[in-house]
This record gives structure tokens, C-alpha cells and sequence, in this order.
């Protein structure tokens, strides 16, 4: 005797949706590792040559606004397209560059190497928090975006101010303050992800990839400034 399997209305809609969401969160986790190492040779180039060392902080503000703000138009713009994967990762290439200063002036302490694995390490105990908390929250988060984008323009206002005014108080309470705000962030995207809001891997790599970069370049300076051993 032969037996019919009965499909309902729409049942084979969501499996290809939430197929369609597992496949552009696979697709961003892998894009994301991707774009360490562009990052990581970035840097090491940035530090070996002093090119972001060499620029003034106001020089180097202007370079890092142009050339971020740039990148992230061409990589909104080829996002659908074949060279979407290249240019952002020459956009990661770029900001390693940008972060070399950090970096190379971490690596002057004597304690600098370990120090930069501890912010790598807390970076990833960071990112692996939210990832499992994107999965395990059922709530809608979409409402957090706009207080998050207003925090976010808040702190890049207070951060570009900081480096005329140079308070080493102002610059520890915002590097706080950046390290958890784009802790949420990293919630946020991924949770977009898992949703269904953001089906484009490109995209969601972008904001995933900026959270972390800046999670580690606040968590790195802020251990510089409490744990760094000087001669």
C-alpha cells in the first residue's frame, strides 16, 4: 500500500527560508574569519613601515574618514555583484592599516605581544557571547537599531572632539563605552541575520566585522593603559 505525504500551504516556503537565513549566516561567519587576515597583514605592514604612525592625529582622522566612508560606499554599491568579496577585503586590508598605530605603540610596552592576545582573546569571548545570545533570544530587536545608531554617532562625535581636547579620562570612559555598545551591535546584526531582515552576506559581514574592529581597538588600548609595563 502506498502512502501520500500530505504538503501543506507554505510549509515548503519555510524551509527554504530559514534554509535561505542558515546559508547567508554560514556565509557571513566564513567572510568574516576571511577578513582577519587582510586585517592582520594590514596591521603588520602599518607597523613595519610607521605609515599611520607618520601621520599627525589629524592627518590620520581625515585618511581613516575618507577611505572608510568610501570603502563602505563601493562595498554597498558591488554588494550583489562579483567584486563585492574583493573590496571588502581591502576594506579590512585598510582599516589593519589604520590600526597599526595602536598596535606598533602596544607592541612598545614590554608586556605588548600578550597584551594584544588578550584583547584578541576577549574580542572573541565577546563575539562568541553574542553569537550564541543572536541564537537564542526569540525576541525582535529591530527597535535597538536607531539607539544604536545614535549612540554610535555620539561616540565617534565624542572620540573625534577627544583628540583635540587629549583627556586620557574622556578617552577611557568612551573606550568603555565603545566596547559595549558594539558589543550590542554584534547582537543586533547577527540577530538581523537569523531574522530574515539582512539576507545579504556582504552587508552583514560589513557590520559585523566594524563591531569587532572596534571592540578589539578599544579593548586593546584600554588594557595599553591599565596593564602596559614600561622600562
Amino acid at each position: 500500500m502506498n502512502e501520500r505525504v500530505q504538503t501543506f500551504p507554505g510549509q515548503g516556503g519555510a524551509g527554504t527560508l530559514v534554509s535561505q537565513r542558515n546559508r547567508v549566516l554560514r556565509n557571513t561567519y566564513w567572510l568574516l574569519a576571511l577578513s582577519m587576515v587582510p586585517t592582520v597583514l594590514g596591521a603588520w605592514i602599518g607597523v613595519q613601515t610607521g605609515i599611520a604612525s607618520a601621520m599627525s592625529p589629524g592627518i590620520g582622522l581625515v585618511v581613516f574618514l575618507v577611505g572608510a566612508f568610501g570603502f563602505m560606499f563601493a562595498i554597498e554599491k558591488t554588494k550583489n555583484s562579483a567584486a563585492g568579496v574583493p573590496i571588502l577585503l581591502a576594506f579590512t586590508f585598510f582599516m589593519g592599516v589604520m590600526l597599526s598605530r595602536l598596535v606598533g605603540s602596544v607592541l612598545g610596552l614590554n608586556n605588548g605581544a600578550s597584551l594584544i592576545m588578550t584583547a584578541f582573546a576577549g574580542t572573541g569571548a565577546i563575539f562568541l557571547g553574542m553569537a550564541t545570545m543572536s541564537s537564542v533570544i526569540k525576541r525582535d530587536l529591530s527597535n535597538m537599531g536607531k539607539f544604536l545608531f545614535i549612540g554610535m554617532i555620539m561616540l565617534l562625535v565624542a572620540m573625534i572632539a577627544n583628540i583635540f581636547i587629549q583627556s586620557s579620562a574622556l578617552m577611557i570612559t568612551l573606550s568603555v563605552l565603545a566596547i559595549g555598545i558594539f558589543s550590542v551591535f554584534i547582537l543586533y546584526d547577527l540577530k538581523r541575520v537569523q531574522d530574515g531582515l539582512e539576507t545579504n552576506y556582504i552587508t552583514a559581514t560589513l557590520g559585523v566585522y566594524l563591531s569587532v574592529y572596534n571592540v578589539f581597538s578599544n579593548l586593546l588600548a584600554l588594557l595599553g593603559i591599565f596593564g602596559g609595563e614600561r622600562d
